[in-house]
């Protein structure tokens, strides 16, 4: 019998207590500096004119009034002072005080106001994180150098940021593939509760993977994300609150659109990446919103940036997935679930076989996927495929979508 953690009890005469997220208006230029938070860097505006670096976001430059322009900087910092608030009147932060802030001299030029980690004092070196909040936005996080690898989930402050793994129920939508199954080891390792494994039809030999999914703490459970009523009746039957989802499933076939292509293969990609998608968010949605640091993780292959000739019906299916999360993300930011995408090129697996090298091993996709978590990554991409196809299309789309297929 495997393990479950043990459910929570609750009175259920009293009402459940408000989760409320933090102050939520931003202007232009600060969503321009989340949406770079959420790729995990930290780039700062730079005067075209004078090179100077400036923080808050501003729409000119303070000094000179110059075009400012986005760039990446080191993330060096001295803490020159620091406080904590006790009073507030806003409800999220009335809900997590004590907090504690500080100003810092940041390597890149500018003064900061930034959330401080509790162990650090005036005049110590920081690392200075751009994350984001519960409500999706940007923040600076200034962090002790010895943990510039490793997020101190002990921090309760800093937890707000991340998504913890430790003692949590995590359900993996597809545990047969490669990829299903190493992300099911990588949150076995990461300390989760309980990791629901779904197996998803046909049904086959698993070789290797069969001890796997036998790891005390490992459940498994049929799971058709094509099918709604498999997904319902999945869910249902969770040991447990569910915390972490993490989307798997994918169908991958090759072919074009009128040369060898076949319409059986698209239309069940369709209905795995983008109506499974659908179903899955759909059931899960409302059980993640409940929990104080859901999440749902999403693999997404960079093909969606892009049609491909070679893999059409697939390619379509993953861009018509990736929109779905786009709008699953911005549902959910209200609820402060964390909706996350990890972009993939061609996997070592069964699907890619005739797909020369480099490739991505899944216990590394599994591993992004697990860093995504504990750093509080919105979007990642694995390897040097996705993170190149993600650096030009983000550079100039029309222009990649000419490159792609030559």
């Amino acid at each position: 019998m495997n393990a479950r953690p043990p459910k929570e009890t609750r009175d259920p005469v009293l009402r459940k207590k408000a989760r409320h997220l933090p102050p939520g208006l931003r202007s232009r230029s600060m969503h321009a500096m989340s949406a770079r938070a959420a790729q995990g860097r930290f780039a700062l505006q730079v005067c075209a004119d004078c090179g100077t670096a400036t923080y808050p976001p501003r729409e000119a430059c303070p000094q000179c009034w110059g075009t400012l322009d986005w760039q990446d900087q080191p993330n060096g910092a001295q803490v020159l002072c620091e406080t904590t608030v006790r009073v507030s009147t806003d409800l999220y932060f009335r809900d997590h005080l004590p907090w504690k802030m500080g100003k810092v001299a940041l390597d890149a030029g500018p003064v900061a106001l930034v959330h401080l980690h509790r162990s650090l004092r005036p005049d110590d070196r920081a690392v200075i994180r751009c994350m984001l909040d519960r409500g999706g936005n940007a923040a600076l996080f200034a962090l002790p150098l010895h943990t510039s690898g490793d997020i101190d989930m002990t921090d309760p402050q800093l937890r707000e940021f991340v998504v913890p793994i430790k003692g949590k129920t995590v359900l993996v939508s597809d545990a047969r593939s490669a990829i299903g199954l190493a992300v099911v080891k990588a949150m076995h390792d990461a300390g989760a509760a309980l990791v629901v494994a779904g197996m998803a039809p046909p049904d086959r030999p698993l070789g290797d993977g069969a001890q796997i999914l036998s790891l005390d703490g490992v459940q498994q459970m049929p799971l058709d994300i094509s099918d709604q009523t498999s997904v319902s009746e999945a869910l249902s039957k969770v040991g447990g609150p569910l915390d972490i989802v993490i989307n798997t499933a994918r169908h991958v076939r090759s072919g074009g659109v009128s040369a060898h292509g076949n319409l059986v293969e698209q239309r069940r990609a369709f209905d795995i990446s983008a109506m499974g998608l659908s179903r899955l968010a759909q059931a899960a949605g409302p059980m993640l919103a409940g929990r104080s640091h859901g999440a749902f993780v999403d693999l997404i292959s960079s093909d969606a940036l892009s049609g491909s000739a070679s893999h059409a019906g697939f390619a379509a299916a993953e861009a018509a997935r990736l929109a779905l999360l786009q709008s699953f993300r911005h549902e959910m930011r209200g609820a402060g679930v964390r909706v996350m995408s990890v972009f993939t090129g061609p996997v070592e697996d069964e699907h890619f076989q005739s797909v020369p090298p480099p490739k991505v091993a899944p216990r590394r996709i599994a591993g992004a996927i697990v860093d995504a978590l504990t750093q509080g990554r919105e979007q990642t991409c694995v390897g040097d495929i996705a993170q190149d196809a993600m650096d030009r299309w983000l550079e100039d789309p029309a222009l990649y979508a000419r490159e792609k297929n030559l």
